[in-house]
């Protein structure tokens, strides 16, 4: 019998639109013989399944059921592909644990503490071989945070919202001039802002899942944008970045990568797919850890499906035994 999956997509933020472009990847590599799919939209002004006649039927959100031909579908797990808020930040994934829905991704607590920079960063820290940039996490924009970062941290820095996600509101600022811009428009976005000394090195992002073989470690992509930074236009525009998958290391390198790759998902009780970026410095090849994605982009050009291929893996079956996994959590 198959089992019911709502794919969730959508969201709460600007991150809604590339939420929506992994979930129609996704949803088009799900085997259907194995699972009856739904895509469940979750917007502010609604949640929704739509039909193939454009006919849209709220979602009941006493038990996230949705009554299609009089019929009531309840799920048997949810596929959670939705960037930022709700998706990410743990609040789908408490409403899910209230009614005992499993899915695909980590739980309420991981999800909320890993979408907030300096958090994720204060837990991991302290794992062998794994370096940090100096930084300061601002709670509010005004001129004496201004002067903290000028007489604290050397330029240039990465501003960022501390929890937002695809770069929305990031920054690079080489200058003290650039600074208030900067951290404006990073406000915009969060009522946090993590600032960042600026690491000189090769750029990576890696992919960690979890199946019925255990911890799993994908080839990772070393970036190469065309742009200052790593944003959200070099993310998102086809041929803005080069990406190159498997990324160029050293054996010696890989291997120390994928233990403290590892040792991150672990520490952080992650469950699911997960993408942790990181730097090598240059000179010492130093493993900086940047962030960790517990919902990663599944656009066609997003890093998880590279390196799923990279590794020889069939995308069908990679999404599969995430959702088998989900299921036998139930079981």
């Amino acid at each position: 019998m198959k089992s019911n999956i709502a794919l969730v997509t959508g969201g709460y933020t600007g991150e809604s639109v590339v939420s929506f472009r992994s979930a129609d990847f996704v949803e088009s590599q799900l085997d259907r013989n194995k699972y009856n799919i739904y895509k469940i939209i979750i917007l502010k002004e609604g949640w929704y399944f739509q039909d193939a006649d454009a006919v849209k039927h709220s979602v009941d959100k006493n038990d996230f059921s949705i009554l299609l031909n009089n019929k009531k579908i309840n799920f048997d797990a949810a596929f959670i592909m939705l960037h930022g808020s709700p998706g990410e930040d743990g609040k789908l994934q408490g409403y899910f644990d209230l009614l005992d829905i499993p899915y695909t991704s980590c739980d309420a607590l991981t999800s909320s503490l890993t979408m907030n920079k300096g958090y994720s960063k204060a837990i991991v820290n302290g794992i062998k071989d794994l370096y940090i940039a100096r930084s300061i996490q601002l709670f509010e924009n005004s001129v004496h945070a201004e002067k903290e970062l000028e007489a604290n941290l050397d330029f240039p820095l990465f501003i960022k919202p501390n929890n937002g996600g695809s770069s929305i509101g990031m920054s690079k600022v080489k200058t003290t001039f650039e600074l208030p811009d900067a951290l404006k428009k990073a406000f915009i976005e969060d009522d946090q802002v993590l600032v960042e000394e600026f690491v000189q090195g090769r750029e990576f992002s890696i992919g960690v899942f979890k199946n019925k073989k255990g911890l799993q470690v994908l080839p990772a992509t070393e970036v190469i944008p065309s742009n200052d930074f790593f944003d959200f236009e070099a993310k998102y525009t086809p041929g803005a970045t080069e990406e190159i998958t498997p990324g160029r290391m050293t054996e010696a390198e890989k291997s120390r990568v994928e233990r403290i790759v590892s040792e991150i998902y672990i520490k952080l009780n992650c469950k699911g797919m997960v993408r942790i970026d990181y730097f090598l410095q240059n000179q010492t090849s130093n493993f900086y850890f940047i962030e960790i994605n517990t919902i990663p982009g599944q656009t066609e050009q997003s890093f998880i499906p590279q390196q799923v291929r990279a590794a020889g893996l069939n995308i069908a079956e990679f999404y599969g035994d995430l959702i088998e996994m989900a299921l036998n959590t139930k079981k």
